[in-house]
């Protein structure tokens, strides 16, 4: 529908907002207001009508941050900015199904890509997250295993009053704030952007460490071993289509950093060799259910140091076929 006001061409409005069942809270009944061009989006910097309102007794009041464009292009909720479907920071989910972040970040070009995503979703289409082809088996798994079904209200919680911290409240049991003494690590170290596009989320990043230990996958203490090791390969597997299918699998992780795959064919194993430690684990951590190839599942094991006397290339698995720089 076009603006009257030429300036505001670009510029959001919206009759409900796209939240998750937590953010709406337990109350079935809850009264919202609602602004018109009330902030500005926290990804695309575009206004938006903003929505307020309380989730229900004890709760903060909440606010839409992200308007319902930027919401739709990653399916997340406008306030919390987690997934729609598995209630999970967006970087687990692209972790999981190897979706590319598409999505701009410089000021320049954020607001004509959140554009161009409003004029392709005109036609009535929900979200335009692209999973494509490379939704594996394995991903989807994953998202089974971590996918969060049940809303988790005490994230509706007040925030932690300032005035307690400082020990100057003297409001007592009338103070709307928590009387708590604040836990600094890395998990109070958030913001909107890394969230929504998926880089350095410390959340995400507990998430999936925690996963790929569950599944057996703990980094070893030997910081010099930066290769794992995939066995069960089919037997059509060749050391291109093996590159081929670890690059397509791992968008988040530049194909640069891949030093070399060595494949075995006798043993139908192969040797992912990565450039560094974090690209390793990145890799790791998105392979925690297996590798899926050519509709085959293959399992994934961390390499292991051979010894202060030999090599300091590390070897992998349970075969003796060293892994070369």
């Amino acid at each position: 529908m076009p603006k009257a006001d030429i300036n505001k061409a670009g510029w959001e409005q919206s009759e409900f907002p796209i939240l998750c069942e937590t953010c709406l809270g337990p109350n079935p009944f809850i009264r919202m207001s609602k602004q018109e061009f009330g902030r500005s989006c926290g990804t695309c910097a575009r206004p938006f009508t903003v929505f307020r309102w309380n989730p229900g007794s004890g709760a903060r009041y909440k606010t839409t941050v992200i308007c319902q464009t930027c919401a739709k292009v990653k399916n997340v909720c406008q306030t919390c900015l987690l997934d729609l479907e598995y209630g999970l920071p967006t970087q687990v989910r692209d972790t999981a199904l190897a979706i590319q972040n598409e999505a701009p970040t410089s000021d320049i070009n954020r607001e004509y890509y959140a554009q161009n995503m409003e004029n392709k979703m005109e036609d009535g289409n929900q979200s335009l997250m692209q999973v494509g082809t490379r939704a594996t088996s394995a991903g989807k798994e994953m998202l089974k295993q971590l996918a969060r079904t049940n809303p988790y209200y005490k994230r509706n919680r007040p925030h932690i009053c300032s005035f307690f911290v400082k020990g100057e409240c003297n409001r007592g049991d009338e103070c709307p704030f928590r009387h708590e003494k604040p836990v600094e690590n890395a998990l109070s170290q958030q913001n909107i952007q890394d969230r929504y596009h998926g880089n350095n989320d410390p959340v995400a990043r507990k998430i999936l460490a925690n996963h790929s230990e569950a599944q057996g996958l703990k980094p070893p203490e030997d910081e010099s071993v930066t290769s794992l090791f995939l066995s069960s390969l089919p037997a059509s597997a060749t050391e291109l289509s093996i590159r081929t299918d670890v690059i397509n699998s791992l968008p988040q992780i530049p194909s640069s950093q891949l030093r070399s795959v060595v494949h075995v064919a006798k043993s139908r194993c192969a040797f992912i060799n990565f450039k560094d430690r974090y690209s390793a684990e990145r890799a790791a951590e998105a392979w925690a259910n297996g590798l899926d190839m050519d509709s085959e599942r293959v399992h994934v094991k961390w390499g292991r140091s051979k010894g202060p006397s030999k090599s300091a290339t590390p070897t992998a698995g349970p075969s003796a076929v060293p892994a070369p720089a």
